[in-house]
Formats: structure tokens, sequence, C-alpha cells
């Protein structure tokens, strides 16, 4: 576990790796929940790829947002977007206050990531890594706000990104062959 600050901006874009091609969004394949919400500020705003909206809670904190794979997925990183100028007091708050926790299933959970958020204004790319430094391998991910800033007892998340990286599976499976005549049998005709 580490403790991580990070500042949001404008410069920051969750995209990029997308654009590239070397990392892909894996959100939708996830089952979310979250410990609380105001009606109509749930989790299909968390994740509808609008800045406008927002998940807003409703209850006592800590605020929590469950993300549960079917299978075992690889997580480079999470890519959170909060605006400290729109939310004020709704917003995660300066103090270490967003734990990120992964595991099998609720009851395994360990925290790998303690987040310190400065006036966040922008996306945020928190890198998940194991003790190897290598992208997590997950069942699930479970983020948790832990105070607001201004004391707030809601919080606001605009948006939440999970990246895995893109595997060329055709090009791993395919042998190569050096020779002309061995070369003929790298495709199917």
């Amino acid at each position: 576990m580490s403790l991580t600050k990070l500042t949001g901006g404008e410069d920051v874009d969750p995209y990029q790796g997308e654009k590239e091609g070397y990392l892909r969004e894996v959100g939708h394949h996830a089952v979310w929940s979250l410990s609380s919400c105001k009606p109509g500020f749930g989790v299909d705003q968390l994740i509808d790829g609008s800045l406008d909206t927002y998940w807003q809670s409703d209850g006592p904190q800590p605020h929590l947002i469950n993300i549960q794979f079917r299978r075992k997925t690889t997580i480079t990183d999470i890519c959170l977007y909060a605006d400290y100028k729109a939310d004020e007091s709704y917003t995660p708050s300066r103090q270490v206050l967003i734990s990120i926790r992964t595991g099998n299933h609720f009851n395994d959970l360990t925290e790998i990531e303690l987040v310190d958020l400065s006036e966040p204004s922008g996306w945020i790319v928190i890198p998940l890594k194991d003790m190897h430094e290598r992208p997590i391998r997950t069942f699930m991910i479970q983020i948790t706000v832990v105070s607001n800033h201004q004391n707030g007892r809601d919080t606001h998340m605009r948006q939440i990104k999970i990246h895995s990286p893109v595997r060329d599976i055709t090009s791993a499976k395919r042998p190569v062959f050096t020779s002309v005549d061995m070369a003929q049998f790298c495709s199917v005709r």
C-alpha cells in the first residue's frame, strides 16, 4: 500500500491509452454498486461518459463504490473526474480521503492505494500496481471516499474509467517462422 498525492488537471487525458491502442476501458464489463445515492444520481450517471452528470451519495461516510468483474481482470489504472470548483463541499477533501481496495470478494479486500487529493479539478489517474510493480489482477475493486472538503457529508464523483491493457492475442498465438518454406504456414488461407 502506498500514499499517493495527486492533483487533477485539464491536461490529463484518460482516453490517450485507448486512442493509442494499448489500453481499453473495462468498466462496462463489471457490476457496479454504491453504498448510497440520491435518486437520479447513481451508477448510470457515474459511468455515462458525461462530465455534467455525477453520482451523489446520500448517507453517512465512508461512501463506497463497488466494482465487481465476472472474471479476474487485469487493471492498470482508475481514472476519476472530480470538479472542486463546481462541487465544493461535495468534493473529496485535501486529506487522505480515497482508499482503493482490491480482492476476490467483499470479505478479502486489501487496501492497495491511499490517495490524497488537493482541490481536484479534472481527471485524476490512479495507477494500480501489485508489489512487483505489475498491473493488478482482481475480481473486485472498492473505492472508498473517506472524507469530503469542508467536512461535507455527501460526495459528488463525476466519472470513473477503469483501464485494462490490450493484448494482441492473435500475434501471441501465431508462431514466428524464419524460413520461407515454413512462413507459408503462418496464416490460414
